[in-house]
Parts: C-alpha cells; sequence; structure tokens
C-alpha cells in the first residue's frame, strides 16, 4: 500500500504533540513535587534531616532538697556518672553486647535492657527512637573506664552527669521521708498530658512518703543541648557544629523546690533509740497547738538508699519475710485497738451526756456481770469504791463497763468521732488508714440480728472492734490538752526554692473544735495526770520530778495466732503477746507535746510502753527544748527565736464549739 509523504507529516506532528505534551505533564509533575519538598514540606524535611545528625541530649534537673526543721539535711543529691543509649543510632549486635560486658550485667539484666531498647525500635515512625534512655544511674570507676576506652565500639551510648538520690540519715525516719524508684509504662502515659516535662524511661519517681506526696514541688524541670554528630555518632568539634546548630541551641534545667519538713532528726534519733530494746513498735511525737508532727517512727524500717538505688534479691526476701513488716508505715498506715487509752473519751461522752457525774461513785468487785458472761477486770486485786477520775488513774474496766451501759454504743462512737477516731487525719504523706468506730446499725447491718449489749463493753475499754491509728491517738489526746482544739497533722514546715525563696508557707489547720465542755476536759487533764503522779496509778513508772507528764497505759488484745508446725516457741509466744500503748502530753502543768508510743506485742502498757514514752519526754526536755536555737548542722539560718504561725481554720469542716445539754 502506498503512503503520501503528507500523512505521513501529519502523523508525525499528532505524535509529536503527544509527545510534548507528557514532556510538559512529566515536567510540571517535577516542579509540582519540588514545591512541595521544598516550599510545603521544606521544614518538616530539615528538621527531619537535621534530626540525623543533631542530637539533644537532655540534662537532668537538680531534685530539690529535704531539710529538718532545724535546717539538717534529709534528702539532697549527690554527683554520679549514668549511662545512656539512643536507640536510633546504637548497635543491637556487638555494641549491646560490649555494653552488658562492661556494665556486668547477668542474664536477667541484659534481657530486661534488650527489652528496653528493642521498645522503642519496634516502631520506625516511633521519634522516641531519637530519645535517651537511661540504662543506669550509678556506675563506678571501673565501668566508666571501660565505657570512655571503647567509646567508638558503642555507638550511641554515652556517659552523662546525673544526680543520685541519698539520704544522710539512712534508715532514720525513712517511712515519713520515703523513697524513690523507677518510673513505669503507667507514670509516662499519664505524665504525657499532666506535666510540663513528662517522665521518660529511665526517670526514678517519689513511691512514699514525702518524696511521693510532693513529687510536683521537690522534681524540677529537666534541660537541654544540642550538638552535631557524624555518621558514626560521634560528636563534631564546636566550630564545625556552629553551623548546623538551630537557635535555642541549650536550655537550662530548673531545680526542685526544697522542702523544710516539721521533724526534728534529734528528736527522730532520741525516739529511735528509746525503741532500741523492742523489734516493732512505732511513736509520733506532736506539738499540742499545731499539730506539726516532730517525730514518727515506726520500727522496723527500711532505708530510703538501698530502696532508691535497688535491692538486692537477698535484700528483697529479708524485707518481704520480715514478720514485723518493715515496708509499713505504722504511725498512719495501720490501725490497732487503742484499748484502755481510749477510756478517756469514753468517759468524755458519759460526761457531757449527763450520764454520771465526776461525784459518782462505782464499786469495783474485780468482774462485772452481764447477761450470762462475766467481764474481768485486769487489776491484780478488786479496785472496790472509784469515782471516774479514780477509775482513769487505775484503768478500771469494772467502771467503764457500767458506764459503757448507761451511755451506750452511739453516743461513745459520736464522741470518739468529735476527736477524729473512725476518719482520716489528712496528713497526706503516705496512705492513711481510717480507723474503725462501731456503731449500732454497723453491727445490724453487718450481723443481722446479733447485736449484744456486750459489744459497748468492749468498745468502751477500746476493744470489740474499736481500731486507732497513732497519729489519730496523737491528734485526740492533744485536744485534750489544748482545750479542744483538732488540728490537722503536718509533716511540711513550708517549700522554698533553691535559693531559698519562699514559695509556700505551711500555717497550723484547725480541723474543728470540740463540742465539749471545758470542764470535761479539765477533769480529764486531771485524771492523766494523776495516772502518772499517784502511786497506784498505772503509768506511775513514768513519774519525773523533772519532768511531770499526763498520760494514759494501754495493753490491747491481739487476735490470738494458732501454733503451726515449725514454728518457734519464742516467736510464738511473742506473737501472741498483747500490744502495749502509753498515751501522754507534758508537761502536765502546760502541756506543749503529745507522746504516742505503740510496743507490738509488748505485752502490759505499764511495764513496757511507759520506759518508752518517759524516756522520750525526759530527753525532749533535757536536751532538745533548750536547744532550740542551736542546730546541730545547719544548712540554712535559723531564726532567732521560735514564732507560732497564725492558725488557718477550714470553715467547712469546723464544727461549732457548744455544750451538750445535761
Amino acid at each position: 500500500m502506498f503512503v503520501s509523504s503528507r500523512s505521513e507529516l501529519s502523523e508525525f506532528r499528532r505524535r509529536y504533540r503527544w509527545m510534548r505534551l507528557f514532556v510538559v505533564l512529566t515536567f510540571l509533575v517535577l516542579v509540582g513535587r519540588l514545591i512541595q519538598l521544598q516550599l510545603v514540606d521544606g521544614d518538616e524535611h530539615y528538621r527531619e534531616s537535621l534530626s540525623n545528625v543533631i542530637r539533644t541530649a537532655s540534662i537532668p534537673a537538680v531534685r530539690g532538697r529535704m531539710f529538718d526543721s532545724k535546717g539538717r539535711v534529709v534528702a539532697t543529691s549527690m554527683p554520679s556518672h549514668g549511662v545512656v543509649v539512643i536507640p536510633h543510632y546504637f548497635d543491637m549486635g556487638v555494641g549491646f553486647d560490649r555494653l552488658v560486658e562492661f556494665l556486668e550485667y547477668n542474664t536477667e539484666q541484659a534481657k530486661s535492657l534488650r527489652a528496653k531498647i528493642a521498645e522503642r525500635l519496634a516502631d520506625p515512625t516511633d521519634m522516641r527512637r531519637f530519645q535517651q534512655v537511661m540504662i543506669t544511674d550509678g556506675i563506678n570507676q571501673t565501668q566508666l573506664s571501660g565505657i570512655l576506652a571503647h567509646k567508638d565500639e558503642l555507638p550511641g551510648v554515652e556517659i552523662v552527669d546525673v544526680p543520685i538520690r541519698s539520704y544522710p540519715y539512712g534508715a532514720m525516719a525513712g517511712h515519713l521521708v520515703g523513697y524513690m524508684n523507677e518510673v513505669t509504662r503507667d507514670d509516662i502515659d499519664q505524665s504525657v498530658s499532666a506535666v510540663e516535662d513528662p517522665y521518660r524511661s529511665g526517670d526514678k519517681i517519689g513511691r512514699t512518703g514525702v518524696e511521693d506526696a510532693f513529687e510536683a514541688e521537690l522534681r524540677g524541670v529537666r534541660g537541654w543541648r544540642k550538638r552535631v554528630v557524624d555518621a558514626r555518632g560521634l560528636p563534631l568539634s564546636r566550630d564545625e557544629s556552629e553551623a548546623l546548630l538551630p537557635e535555642p541551641r541549650m536550655q537550662e534545667p530548673r531545680p526542685g523546690h526544697d522542702v523544710v519538713l516539721t521533724i526534728d532528726m534529734a528528736l527522730q534519733k532520741i525516739v529511735e533509740q528509746s525503741l532500741r530494746a523492742h523489734p516493732s513498735g512505732a511513736a509520733v511525737i506532736m506539738e499540742i497547738d499545731s499539730g506539726r508532727v516532730l517525730a514518727a517512727t515506726s520500727k522496723p524500717a527500711y532505708d530510703p538508699n538501698l530502696m532508691t538505688t535497688g535491692l538486692t534479691i537477698d535484700q528483697q526476701n529479708a524485707l518481704n519475710e520480715n514478720p514485723f513488716r518493715p515496708r509499713i508505715d505504722k504511725t498512719v498506715y495501720e490501725n490497732y485497738f487503742p484499748g484502755s487509752t481510749f477510756k478517756p473519751f469514753t468517759a468524755v461522752a458519759a460526761l457531757e451526756e449527763g450520764k454520771v457525774t465526776p461525784e459518782d461513785m462505782f464499786h469495783c468487785s474485780g468482774f462485772h456481770e452481764f447477761g450470762r458472761r462475766t467481764f474481768k477486770c485486769p487489776g491484780l486485786r478488786p479496785h472496790g469504791d472509784l469515782d471516774l477520775r479514780e477509775a482513769i488513774v487505775v484503768s478500771c474496766n469494772v467502771v467503764f463497763f457500767n458506764i459503757a451501759e448507761m451511755t451506750g454504743m452511739d453516743t461513745i462512737a459520736r464522741y470518739a468521732r468529735e476527736f477524729g477516731f473512725g476518719s482520716r487525719t489528712g496528713i497526706g504523706y503516705n496512705t492513711e488508714a481510717a480507723g474503725f468506730i462501731p456503731t449500732k446499725m454497723w453491727y445490724q447491718k453487718r450481723f443481722p440480728g446479733q447485736f449484744r449489749p456486750g459489744f459497748t463493753l468492749n468498745a468502751a475499754i477500746g476493744q470489740g472492734e474499736v481500731k486507732s491509728t497513732l497519729m489519730q491517738l496523737a491528734t485526740a489526746y492533744a485536744a485534750i490538752a489544748n482545750g479542744g482544739t483538732i488540728y490537722k497533722p503536718q509533716v511540711i514546715r513550708r517549700i522554698e526554692t533553691a535559693d531559698g525563696d519562699l514559695v509556700k508557707d505551711f500555717h497550723p489547720e484547725v480541723i474543728r473544735r470540740v463540742a465539749v465542755s471545758q470542764r470535761s476536759l479539765d477533769l480529764m487533764m486531771d485524771a492523766l495526770t494523776g495516772a502518772v503522779e499517784e502511786e497506784d496509778g498505772t503509768a506511775h513508772s513514768a513519774r519525773d520530778e523533772s519532768t511531770r507528764l499526763a498520760g494514759k497505759t494501754g495493753t490491747a488484745q491481739v487476735a490470738r495466732r494458732r501454733r503451726r508446725p515449725g514454728d518457734d516457741l519464742a516467736k510464738y509466744y511473742y506473737l501472741n503477746r498483747d500490744h502495749a500503748w502509753f498515751a501522754a502530753v507534758a508537761p502536765a502543768e502546760a502541756p506543749e507535746i503529745a507522746i504516742i508510743t505503740l510496743i507490738e506485742h509488748g505485752g502490759a502498757g505499764g511495764e513496757h510502753a511507759v520506759p518508752v514514752g518517759a524516756e522520750i519526754a525526759r530527753r525532749y526536755f533535757t536536751e532538745i527544748a533548750p536547744q532550740q536555737e542551736v542546730p546541730l548542722i545547719a544548712e540554712k539560718p535559723l531564726p532567732s527565736k521560735r514564732k507560732k504561725a497564725p492558725i488557718v481554720v477550714d470553715e467547712r469542716e469546723t464544727a461549732a464549739a457548744t455544750t451538750h445539754k445535761r
């Protein structure tokens, strides 16, 4: 077939137009892509390219210090070396094996480390792969030397200066001060939207005590510094880095605030020394006119240094297997039968309701028959005829069984709650138990149709279902001594910046003023003084000419344990002994402090708890009170004279101080 030259030319032109259109479209696509890369997404790609050569190293914030009321350092941060890894640059092969070798990790530690780094590398879009992961915050000189000497073999591994928490007093006041440990995934997730500087893997957080309660104030905000690295992850010189580093290049960390406690470590030492003969116990010392806690001891205790740096398996097993539960703060978390230390509040209920008068006489024959049961008085002999004051002095159960019958459980419960029993004090530095005050309704709900009047008799002497913490008892006895004011217990005096500027001052806070007459409170103080000063008083062994005490002993029964095969006989008998109490205020003529001591399984309160409380009181007024202006190690200037802070009253919870009709 013959094709003319004109047809060929026409076909060529048509194909040329299509080719030209294709070239133009291709060019437009390329131009569009360039515009997108350079103009639309240019900043993002520039930042991404910089992230490959610019590393942002965190600068740890120095955690705030803790001081006692005299300026002694209770918790601080010491300089140390730590190891961090940036997963994106880290060699999970040879580099990982070398790092494990230098850190002297065992198989379990190596496995945990691999999992921690692999988590960041699992998702290629996870930008945390470029963030530092804290491996350890305390390496020794041998480990440091090994890592620095082989730095070229460890891309992505860096040595950083990190502060390590240190507690100079060790286990002293350990439960109150608290400890720290590494954050969990939940801690990290919750902090993302809650705090300015979210937690990262390897960070440590306050877990108990003041370290936990004031974590936000103590923590501070970390800073950062940028620098340029080469393809191997090694930093370039400062001159080479200047041109690539954007502004700002560095942000200084903000240190945490300092916390000044109300406790006095010299008094804390005295309290712990007074408990040295007993394997388990607790004590609280409180200012009666402010609610400030001067000392709080729970024995046995743990060392926050070990808890923060990490326990060995043997140390952890020793804590967990200790029958005296060193992990528990016995001053606020554990609650006990208060025993006879509860009797003054039963007496107040009877007085205020007009069920008894100070002049009424009772007879103790050594037992009290009620229905088919016989309730015994624990004295060696019958007390004979007694009035209410004398019944408190000698701690006669029979008199209080009679008072319980006349007063009733609900009335006793109402006045007990007035003094703070059955509800948390709000001290706030550790998990706190509310204690318990039973009522008829509670018994009827829990044991339908089984309420017995005998339950009231047990409640009147602090047994049955009545439970209290040491902090509640300290608050209640302080209220008897100060004229009926219930203060919120406090362990923080003030919060300051690292430079010493005041951030917040904690003034005494009134919860309420008890609806009890001054006459009843005066009678209780007179009776408590008699319990110590008079020869037949149960706390007479605490009598001291230099420091007069007003106090009440208590011997609280415990749930009896059956002996199991293999149980040590001495341990079995010990754990079945009663708890020993002594609750006191001093000095009796013008009270300043409340002293609550508990000896777990100590036996009789007058025999075992009274000497402890008496020693604390004597040494407080001979060694501590006269030296209020002379600190052992003054880290901060002290005021020349102790001043009472103004009282802040919580109007929402303040009860009207009215006297019940008699």
